[in-house]
């Protein structure tokens, strides 16, 4: 029975948008697979693996038959990828629970399990909170802090993202305990004091999906839940249990050697120092003396690489090691053409913010090389 026909980028795009989720071996073999249902004419995908769930929608209305089903997530995608863009792609509903995909010559049989045994996660009604942002601003934020989430730490907590609501403003941190990184922004509601820790795989699937746009996206803070609906997509995710450390203990105030500089300039010679950095430590020294910040790397050959910056620096000078990582992630992911940067003593984490904006800061542990 044919079921469905449209163009393979009616399907592809929104399948594209919940399949980031799927994991290809499961215990659970029905969670490889998302669920396709058709209501009137929109076609609507679903993806879960129990912690984190993503609906969206065709963007047009298709022709075809009311049904619901599962078929494997990555073979759909895959096969939906090897065809031409412009191809139609018919589905067709065999008997003995099979899917059959037809475009052009081509021609494809899917099994398929039932969609009633597909597991949804509960979702809870009453929200806590809710505001909306711009989703490019959202994605602002999320690129201005995600690269300090820690990756698989025993501490979980870490894995992911603190939000913190309170009055109007929101604030993202994240941290692998060497460096921490904070971004907030203003929003209309008037939200209560809450937090929630976001999982690292939330974040990245969301980041993927947002635009670069002004539409909206609504954020809602649920019991052990967070909602974020843009556009025809919904991700529902579970958080993370357990406390966030107190990010504002570990600002350093009195860090009393400032000054400016490019940022590209600094990450260039960064990325040059880099090539000759050790290959496992990744350190990196960088000699402060009055008008001038030295960049030296040198690795287990004893090569050296040596650059020099001149900024608008008359302190005292200092000594201080880095992991080449650390910096750099932080100059790919700002948008500023300059940044302030505060040392201490060479034990002490500096302090990287952009000058006249309170929304962003970076610390960074030094490192003994």
């Amino acid at each position: 029975m044919l079921i469905l026909q449209a163009e393979r980028d009616a399907l592809l795009k929104p399948l594209l948008a919940v399949t980031g989720i799927v994991e290809r071996r499961h215990t659970l073999p029905i969670l490889s697979n998302v669920l396709i249902e058709k209501k009137g004419g929109q076609v609507g995908f679903l993806a879960t693996d129990l912690e984190i769930q993503i609906t969206t929608a065709s963007a047009d209305e298709l022709p075809g038959e009311d049904f619901r089903l599962t078929t494997s997530a990555k073979k759909l995608q895959d096969i939906l990828r090897a065809i031409p863009g412009n191809a139609t792609v018919t589905l067709e509903q065999q008997d003995g629970g099979r899917l059959t995909l037809k475009a052009g010559k081509s021609r494809f049989n899917l099994q398929t399990l039932p969609a009633e045994d597909f597991p949804l996660l509960s979702v809870g009604n009453a929200s806590d909170s809710s505001f909306t942002l711009s989703q490019r601003e959202l994605k602002r934020l999320i690129s201005q802090v995600q690269y300090a989430m820690a990756v698989q730490d025993i501490r979980y907590y870490l894995n992911g993202l603190l939000m913190q609501t309170d009055g109007n403003q929101v604030r993202l941190v994240a941290t692998d305990g060497h460096r921490l990184a904070f971004a907030s922004a203003d929003v209309t509601a008037t939200l209560p004091k809450a937090e929630v820790i976001l999982p690292r795989k939330t974040i990245i699937e969301l980041y993927k999906l947002l635009q670069d746009s002004d539409d909206e996206i609504k954020i809602e803070v649920l019991a052990n839940q967070v909602r974020f609906s843009f556009g025809a997509t919904v991700i529902i995710s579970k958080v993370v249990d357990g406390k966030f450390p107190d990010y504002n203990r570990v600002i350093p105030l009195d860090n009393e050697k400032i000054f400016l500089i490019e940022r590209v300039e600094f990450l260039h010679a960064l990325q040059r120092a880099a090539i000759l950095a050790n290959e496992k430590f990744r350190g990196v020294r960088l000699v402060l003396a009055p008008g001038k910040m030295s960049i030296l790397c040198t690795n287990s050959e004893q090569e050296e690489a040596e650059e020099e910056l001149e900024i608008a620096f008359q302190g005292g000078t200092l000594e201080i090691g880095f992991n080449i990582n650390y910096l750099l992630d932080v100059l790919t992911n700002l948008p500023a053409d300059t940044l302030q940067l505060a040392f201490g003593d060479s034990n002490r984490s500096a302090l990287f913010t952009i000058p006249d904006v309170s929304n962003f800061k970076y610390i960074v542990m030094p490192m003994r090389i």
